[in-house]
C-alpha cells in the first residue's frame, strides 16, 4: 500500500529492526485466580507466530493486556519499542486487532464500517475512502464495498475485520481465534490472506488458536497452557523436543493433555 503523510508509522531502518511485540514477565490475576504467570514472548517484524492454547489458557487475557483493555501491573509490554503503559498512543497506533467476537455494524456497508474506523484515527473523508478501497482490495472484497455487512458469509465477515485492522497500516497484527466457526474453505482463505500480508507488508503477526492444523512447519510457535508459556520456538524444535511427528502430538506431550486436542470442523 502506498504510504501517505497521514501514516502514523515512522519510516526508518531502526524501526524495522525493533521487535513488533515484546511481552516481558507479564502476570495477571482476576481476584485470587492467576490467569497469566510470568509470560514472555517476542514477535519480530515479518514473523507469523502461532499462540497455541486450549480455551482458558489465557490467550484472550494476554490480548486484552496488549491492547490496553486491561492494565498490566507486572512486567512490560512494548509495541515497536513503545511501552503500552507509558506511551499508549504511540504503541496502539502501530497495532491492528481482530478480536474473536464480531464487532462490525451489520446495517452499514463494508466501506462505511471501514471509514468509521478510519475516522477514529483522524483521517479525512477522502483519505478514509481511499484507505477503505485499498484495504478491501487486500482481502479480495474490492467489489463488495457498497454492500451491507449483513449480506456476507462468516468468512467474508472475517476478511472485512482484517481489512479494518489494516486501515491505519499497523506494524503488528493480533488475531484472537479468527477462524472459529468457519468452514474449511473459509478458514483457509482467511489464513492465506494474513500470511500474504506478512510477506507483502512485513507485518508481525500473533495468531491465537487452539486449532493445531493451522500451524505450518515454518511458523514460530508459543505454547500457552494454564497461563504459563511452556514452549517458544520453531516447529522443528518443538517436534524434536517432544519426540513427536505432529504439532498436535507435540502439544499433547508438552501440556500433558490426555484428551484429544480439538480439531477444526
Amino acid at each position: 500500500m502506498t504510504t501517505t503523510t497521514a501514516d502514523p508509522k515512522p519510516a526508518s531502518a531502526e524501526t524495522s529492526r525493533t521487535p513488533a511485540l515484546v511481552v516481558d514477565g507479564v502476570s495477571h490475576s482476576f481476584g485470587d485466580k492467576k490467569v497469566l504467570d510470568n509470560v514472555s514472548l517476542t514477535v519480530e517484524p515479518g514473523a507469523f507466530v502461532m499462540l497455541l492454547g486450549l480455551n482458558g489458557a489465557g490467550k484472550s487475557t494476554l490480548f486484552s493486556l496488549i491492547t490496553r483493555l486491561y492494565d498490566n501491573v507486572t512486567g512490560e509490554i512494548e509495541i515497536c519499542g513503545y511501552d503500552v503503559r507509558r506511551k499508549p498512543s504511540q504503541a496502539l497506533q502501530r497495532l491492528g486487532v481482530v478480536f474473536q467476537s464480531r464487532t462490525l455494524d451489520i446495517d452499514l456497508t463494508l466501506t462505511q464500517n471501514l471509514k468509521y474506523h478510519a475516522a477514529l484515527h483522524g483521517f479525512s473523508n477522502r483519505e478514509a475512502t481511499e484507505r477503505a478501497r485499498l484495504a478491501l482490495e487486500l482481502v479480495g472484497l474490492a467489489d463488495r464495498g457498497n454492500e451491507k455487512v449483513r449480506a456476507l458469509s462468516g468468512g467474508q465477515l472475517r476478511r472485512v475485520e482484517i481489512a479494518r485492522s489494516m486501515m491505519h497500516r499497523p506494524d503488528l497484527l493480533l488475531l484472537d481465534e479468527p477462524t472459529v466457526g468457519l468452514d474449511l474453505g473459509s478458514r483457509e482463505g482467511v489464513i492465506k490472506i494474513v500470511r500474504d500480508l506478512v510477506a507483502r507488508e512485513h507485518l508481525g503477526v500473533l495468531w491465537a488458536t487452539h486449532l493445531m492444523d493451522e500451524v505450518l512447519r515454518t511458523d514460530q510457535v508459543i505454547v500457552l497452557h494454564k497461563g504459563v508459556v511452556l514452549f517458544s520456538g520453531g516447529v522443528p524444535q518443538l517436534l524434536s523436543q517432544t519426540g513427536t511427528s505432529s504439532v498436535r502430538e507435540a502439544f499433547r506431550a508438552i501440556t500433558g493433555t490426555k484428551a484429544p486436542v480439538e480439531e477444526a470442523a
